[in-house]
C-alpha cells in the first residue's frame, strides 16, 4: 500500500487511526497495540501476502533470541542497563562465562539477519561475480526483493546487537511487533531505534487525541505528498527518458537529466520521511528527523551529516565505532570511514554502480577529514591549508554530488561511463526532447491555447517549463525545509487554507501513482 494513493487517504489511515484512538480511549492499551500491529502488517502484505512470512519470521527469530538471552545466568556479566556508545560495559557483557553465551547470541543474530538479508537482496549478484571470476554457470535465482527488508533488518539488528552487549532489556512481544511493523516507517524508514519507539508506545500519557501533534501532522504529511506527487513525479518524467537514451545525449541535456533525477531522488525520499513523520504525529509519536536541507551542505562530509541521517547513524553506532572509530589513530579513522561509506553503497544496491556510487563518497569524506580545505565561518578551528567561501564549498559539494548519480542511477558502469563522457559532446538539440517529456496535465490548457495560435512554440512551452521547475527546486531546498514549516509558527487560518489547496491538487494528481524510489533499496 503506497502512502500516495487513494486506498491508504481515505480508508486505510482513517480506520487505523479511529481503531487506535477508539481502544486508548477506553484504556485497553494492549488491545490497540495489537490493532495497530495487525493494521500495519496487512500494510505491508497488501503489496505481497508472500512478504508477511518473511517478516514475521524475521520478528520471531529476533524476539525468540531475545528471550533466550533473558535465560543466560547473570554470572559476572555486566547488567543490562542503558549505557553511552562510549562505555565498556558491552565488552563487560560479553566476558566471562555468561559472556560467552551473549557472544553467541551476537554471533547467530548478526548472521541470520544478515543472511536473510544476503540472500533476498545480493543472492544473485554474488552469483553472477562468480560465474563471471571462475567462468561457472551456477543459475541464477531472480529472487523478488521483498519491500523495505533492508530497514527492518537493520532496526532488528540494533536491538539484538544492544541485548547482546548489555544495553537494552527484554520488552513485551506485542511491543517488539508494534516497533518492528509501525507501518509509517516500515517500508523506507527512517531507520529507528527501539530505545526512541518502544518507550514511547509504553507510555500511557501518548494514548489521548493530541490536536496539536495531529494537526502538524496532518501539515507534515500533506507536505510531504506533495513533494512525491507534484515534484518528484514531475522530475521523474525527465530523468527516465534521459537515462533510457543515456548514449544519445549531449553535454546540456545531460547536466538537465542529473538536476532532474538529483531533484526526483531528494523530493522523493525526504518526501516518504516526512510523510512517515507526520503520520507518526497523528499517532502522538514521534519519529526522528531523516532530512535535514541536505542540498545546503557545503562539504560532502557536512551532505551526509543532513542526508538519510538514520542510515548514517547505524552505520556510525554499530560499524564505524566497532572498528575502533577515531580511536585507533588517523590513518585508522580514514580507513573505517571509508568501509563504512563501501557498505553504505552496497546497502543500497547489488551492484557494482552502487558500490563505486558508495567509493567516491567514501573518498571525498576522507578528504574532507585530512583538513586540508576548509569552509571559511565553519572550519576555521581546523588546522587547513586554506578556507573557501561558503557558497564556493556548495558548489563543489552539490556538482560532485550530482556526479556521483551518474553511478548511483545508471544500470551499468558502462552506462555510468558514457554520462561521464557526454559532458564533453556538444550540443545537438537533446534538450528540446528532454524537456518535452514534461507533457503533463497542468498544463493542459496552456497546450490547447498554443496548438490553436502558435503550434511551433511548443517545444520552446516545454523549455520554458523546465527552467521553471529547476528554479522552483533551487528556491526550494534553500527556504525553511518541510519539517520546519510544520513544527514552527502557528497554524494560521491561511497556512490551514493553503495546504488544503494543496491535499485537494495532490489528490486530483493520484491518478498518476508511483512507487517510491527507496522502495527498491
Amino acid at each position: 500500500m503506497l502512502f500516495n494513493s487513494y486506498i491508504f487517504i481515505f480508508i486505510f489511515l482513517p480506520i487505523t487511526l479511529l481503531g487506535w484512538y477508539g481502544l486508548n480511549i477506553h484504556k485497553k492499551y494492549t488491545s490497540a497495540n495489537i490493532y495497530l500491529a495487525g493494521m500495519s502488517l496487512w500494510f505491508y502484505g497488501y503489496f505481497n501476502v508472500y512478504y508477511l512470512a518473511i517478516i514475521l519470521s524475521s520478528i520471531g527469530f529476533n524476539y525468540l533470541l531475545s528471550y533466550l538471552l533473558t535465560k543466560i545466568p547473570a554470572g559476572n556479566s555486566a547488567p543490562i542497563t542503558a549505557v553511552s556508545d562510549s562505555s565498556d560495559s558491552g565488552d563487560t557483557a560479553l566476558s566471562g562465562h555468561a559472556g560467552l553465551w551473549r557472544r553467541v547470541g551476537l554471533i547467530a543474530g548478526i548472521l541470520i539477519n544478515l543472511g536473510i538479508l544476503f540472500y533476498f537482496k545480493y543472492y544473485d549478484f554474488f552469483i553472477e561475480n562468480i560465474n563471471l571470476a571462475f567462468h561457472t554457470d551456477y543459475t541464477l535465482r531472480h529472487i523478488l526483493l521483498p519491500l523495505g527488508i533492508s530497514f527492518f533488518t537493520f532496526q532488528q539488528l540494533s536491538f539484538i546487537i544492544d541485548r547482546c552487549t548489555g544495553k537494552c532489556e527484554h520488552y513485551s512481544l506485542i511491543n517488539y511487533v508494534t516497533f518492528v511493523t509501525f507501518f509509517p516507517q516500515l517500508i523506507a524508514g527512517p531507520i529507528v531505534q527501539y530505545k526512541e519507539m518502544i518507550p514511547q508506545f509504553e507510555d500511557t500519557s501518548r494514548r489521548s487525541f493530541n490536536a496539536a501533534s495531529f494537526s502538524r501532522g496532518i501539515y507534515l504529511f500533506v507536505l510531504g505528498l506533495a513533494k512525491k506527487v507534484l515534484l518528484a513525479d514531475t522530475f521523474a518524467l525527465m530523468a527516465n527518458y534521459g537515462f533510457a537514451q543515456t548514449f544519445s545525449l549531449d553535454c546540456i541535456s545531460t547536466i538537465a537529466v542529473i538536476l532532474a533525477y538529483t531533484f526526483e531522488l531528494y523530493f522523493d525520499f525526504s518526501g516518504y520521511s516526512d510523510m512517515a513523520i507526520g503520520l507518526g504525529r497523528m499517532f502522538n509519536i514521534e519519529l526522528p528527523v531523516n532530512f535535514n536541507a541536505p542540498y545546503r551542505a557545503c562539504s560532502i562530509k557536512e551532505f551526509w551529516q543532513r542526508w538519510h541521517i538514520t542510515l548514517s547513524r547505524f552505520f556510525v553506532t554499530y560499524v564505524y565505532i566497532p572498528l575502533g572509530g577515531s580511536r585507533k589513530g588517523r590513518v585508522r579513522m580514514l580507513i573505517n570511514t571509508f568501509i563504512i561509506f563501501l557498505l553504505s553503497g552496497l546497502w543500497h544496491g547489488a551492484a557494482w554502480t552502487y558500490v563505486a556510487w558508495g567509493a567516491m563518497h567514501g573518498l571525498l569524506v576522507v578528504w574532507d577529514n585530512l583538513g586540508i580545505i576548509g569552509i571559511k565561518g565553519r572550519d576555521e578551528k581546523r588546522p587547513s591549508c586554506f578556507h573557501i567561501p561558503a557558497w564556493l564549498g556548495w558548489i563543489f559539494t552539490f556538482t560532485l554530488f550530482n556526479l556521483s548519480l551518474f553511478f548511483f542511477r545508471s544500470t551499468s558502469m558502462t552506462a555510468a561511463l558514457q554520462l561521464f563522457k557526454n559532458l564533453f559532446i556538444g550540443y545537438t538539440g537533446k534538450i528540446y526532447d528532454v524537456a518535452a517529456q514534461l507533457n503533463i496535465s497542468e498544463m493542459y490548457a496552456v497546450r490547447q491555447v498554443l496548438e490553436l495560435v502558435a503550434p511551433g512554440l511548443m517545444t520552446h512551452m516545454y523549455l520554458v517549463l523546465m527552467i521553471i521547475l529547476f528554479v522552483l527546486a533551487f528556491y526550494l531546498i534553500f527556504r525553511p525545509n518541510a519539517y520546519e514549516r510544520a513544527m514552527r509558527g502557528e497554524l494560521t487560518s491561511a497556512r490551514c487554507w493553503g495546504i488544503c489547496i494543496l491535499l485537494v491538487w495532490c489528490v486530483v494528481s493520484l491518478s498518476q501513482v508511483s512507487t517510491f524510489l527507496y522502495f527498491n533499496f
